[in-house]
């Protein structure tokens, strides 16, 4: 059960971090099946989205695996969904990100798929399992804590988004901790200082009434599709004729990459 204080602090600065949510022995399996996509797809690997200098990306894992399944849908996630999107809410996408050793650079803030807030609130959140420590060194997590209330984008607000934000704090944890961000909110990876690779699974979810960041129906394979459970097809909007019309949209897919 999330308590009133973490409620109040998703709420107020946009960000939650629960240190110990997964087991060591889950972390392994969920680490295990990304190394192995990782070296099954090489090069291909997130093309059906998108690829990101200095950093490996695996994209459309609902259709790779029932790890992914099984986490997309976990209660105690999508109570924390709910804290920031309401009861109406889809699985928008499901990604791996794994910072390369020695990054040049991070990544400039952004909010996720360049949302701002509209008449009914947020739409968009991010859910990030983190599949090895987060520290101050390896690429961590920086936000702008409250940053989620100004209705507008860093890169609006910022000469420039890559440097630091005089109200920024970084966000580290142990390997198995969950962070949650109302994904309106002003972050961005930082660049790995370190040696060894730095990987964390993002769950993506939004409002009903906006479109996926990658269209679902679009992107699994039939016959899993035909072989879900009516829970994940709803998670999904497999069956939604609203989030059809939605998919054809020209929208913003990422808050940053091109």
């Amino acid at each position: 059960m999330v308590t009133q204080q973490q409620r109040e602090q998703l709420d107020q600065q946009g960000f939650l971090l629960l240190p110990e949510f997964s087991s060591v022995s889950a972390v392994d399996e969920l680490q295990e099946q990304i190394e192995g996509l990782f070296a099954q797809e090489g090069e291909a690997a997130g093309t059906e989205f998108k690829q990101e200098l200095h950093s490996r990306r695996l994209s459309n894992l609902i259709n790779k695996g029932e790890i992914f399944r099984r986490l997309a849908c976990q209660p105690s996630v999508l109570e924390l969904v709910e804290i920031v999107l309401g009861d109406q809410y889809k699985l928008s996408s499901m990604n791996a990100r794994s910072a390369n050793p020695r990054q040049p650079a991070g990544q400039p803030l952004h909010a996720d798929m360049g949302a701002i807030t509209d008449e009914r609130g947020p739409w968009v959140c991010n859910v990030i399992w983190l599949v090895d420590e987060f520290t101050r060194e390896n690429g961590c997590l920086r936000v702008v804590p409250g940053s989620h209330q100004e209705n507008k984008l860093p890169q609006d607000a910022m000469a420039d988004p890559l440097i630091a934000h005089p109200r920024e704090v970084r966000v580290t944890g142990p390997r198995g901790a969950l962070i949650v961000l109302n994904a309106h909110l002003w972050h961005a990876g930082t660049a790995n200082q370190t040696d060894k690779p730095r990987t964390a699974l993002h769950g993506f979810y939004c409002r009903r009434d906006k479109p996926q960041q990658q269209y679902q129906k679009k992107l699994i394979d039939l016959d899993l599709q035909r072989s879900l459970d009516p829970t994940l097809r709803q998670l999904l909007a497999l069956d939604d004729a609203e989030n059809d019309q939605l998919a054809r949209q020209e929208v913003e897919r990422s808050g940053f990459l091109k």
